[in-house]
């Protein structure tokens, strides 16, 4: 395995404790940044590093901090997205749950950064627990000035403060967590203005990711240029996989982003290869909402070439023969596996997930569902296979936020790449509903 840089001690007895954790290191960027950086400097290194949002969109973290409004008078805010809805994806609350003060860290530096007095973890609402061993782990930092009034003597103060939503997955949205922050309603916002102009109570503010913000104390105490020596090209650093499904090893693996895909699926180093000997028929590789993949495109690129566990190389080829690293929802399916019965689940959590608010959303994840059902069911038309298509194109692009790409992009790419099978489920309605019925493509009768 490579080099591990969030999860180095997270096995330590005790690290989840301020003792511990300060014994092997802890806070020590936040002495640095507070002791011998200005803000702007600490900005500069994370741009510098590559670090790129760990939340799905993959969108340079520095650069985002960069984009924050600084007007006179008002306050600005930082916001961890710890809310983690996105279905496949657990990173976040085993980081949160393991190494609540490395997330600490993160937001003093971040916040030091940007400039903001008062910021807020919002997690998810389900969290409970994980909650109470953050507001313990706050309280501590409290209690060891690290938190507070004039920490360190550097003149610096801040506040942190937890918030628990409501359960809702719309709420992993930035704009809709802030409404609900706010004690709203958490319904998406129209933008621009964006929240680094407009954000938390219509001040300026970040949203990040809960791995974004627990990878800066590493690159702030050990240099953006030292970051940057891993993973390759504009995929710098190591990411935090959830690695779920018909495999034999799943749960969290930090790996240096380059990995070959093929390696990471069937080394006894990571997910150690397909459950009960079977063979791997397809992978959603970053979470729910993010294009499903054959076995021999997840391998390999239309090209050819060894796909990479790399932002570049897993969304080679765009959407016709590729897919996106999002949120690190990696999810193996085997050849047992029903793509329709699949892909009518992911259907029914985002029609009910929707929040209402665009009418494309609103109707078309309902229409996508209920002809999903049907073809499951046994009651399918050939036009129906059609008729998803047609659904998904008229969502895509034309919401708020991205729900609606999110809960078309994963029917598309089922049709896309295994219509044979929705094919089949509507001329063999019989074969298709049966007990133990598996496609087959070679003979397209039970196996």
């Amino acid at each position: 395995m490579g080099r591990k840089l969030l999860t180095e001690h997270i096995n330590v007895e005790g690290i989840h404790t301020f003792d511990v954790y300060r014994k092997h290191g802890g806070y020590a960027s936040v002495e640095k940044a507070l002791k011998t950086m200005s803000p702007e400097e600490v900005v500069e290194e994370v741009k510098a590093s590559g670090l790129r949002g760990r939340g799905g969109a993959g969108f340079p973290t520095g650069m985002k901090w960069s984009f924050l409004a600084k007007p006179e008078g008002k306050p600005r805010y930082l916001v961890c997205n710890a809310d983690e809805s996105e279905p496949g994806t657990f990173k976040d609350r085993y980081l949160m749950e393991k190494l609540p003060h490395l997330l600490i860290e993160g937001m003093i530096t971040s916040s030091y950064a940007l400039g903001a007095r008062t910021s807020y973890i919002y997690i998810r609402g389900e969290l409970l627990y994980v909650l109470r061993i953050l507001e313990k782990a706050i309280a501590e930092a409290y209690a060891n000035g690290f938190l507070g009034e004039n920490i360190l003597g550097s003149g610096y103060s801040l506040d942190l403060h937890v918030h628990p939503g409501g359960g809702a997955y719309i709420c992993g949205e930035e704009t809709a967590l802030l409404e609900s922050l706010e004690g709203k309603r958490g319904n998406p916002r129209n933008k621009p203005p964006f929240p680094a102009v407009w954000g938390l109570y219509g001040c300026p503010t970040v949203v990040n990711n809960v791995e974004s913000i627990a990878t800066v104390p590493w690159i702030i105490t050990n240099t953006a240029a030292e970051y940057a020596k891993f993973g390759i090209g504009r995929s710098a650093g190591t990411k935090l996989i959830s690695a779920g499904g018909n495999i034999n090893k799943p749960g969290v693996y930090e790996i240096e982003l380059g990995v070959p895909v093929e390696e990471f699926i069937y080394s006894d180093e990571y997910c150690g290869g397909i459950w009960k000997g079977r063979d791997m028929k397809a992978v959603i590789a970053g979470g729910s909402s993010v294009p499903i993949l054959p076995k021999e495109l997840i391998l390999k690129t239309a090209a050819g070439e060894d796909r990479l566990m790399t932002y570049e190389s897993l969304s080679d080829g765009g959407f016709a023969t590729g897919t996106m690293l999002g949120s690190g929802g990696f999810f193996v399916m085997d050849d047992q596996t029903c793509i329709v019965r699949h892909t009518w689940t992911l259907a029914r959590f985002y029609h009910h997930e929707s929040c209402g608010q665009c009418s494309p959303c609103r109707e078309g994840t309902g229409w996508m569902e209920k002809v999903l059902h049907r073809i499951e069911h046994g009651h399918g038309h050939m036009h129906d296979i059609d008729l998803l298509v047609s659904v998904a194109k008229q969502i895509e692009g034309n919401t708020i936020c991205p729900l609606g790409d999110a809960a078309a992009w994963p029917v598309a790419a089922a049709v896309r790449h295994f219509r044979e099978e929705f094919e089949w489920h509507v001329k063999h309605p019989q074969a298709a509903t049966a007990p133990g019925a598996v496609f087959n493509k070679a003979e397209s009768v039970l196996a």
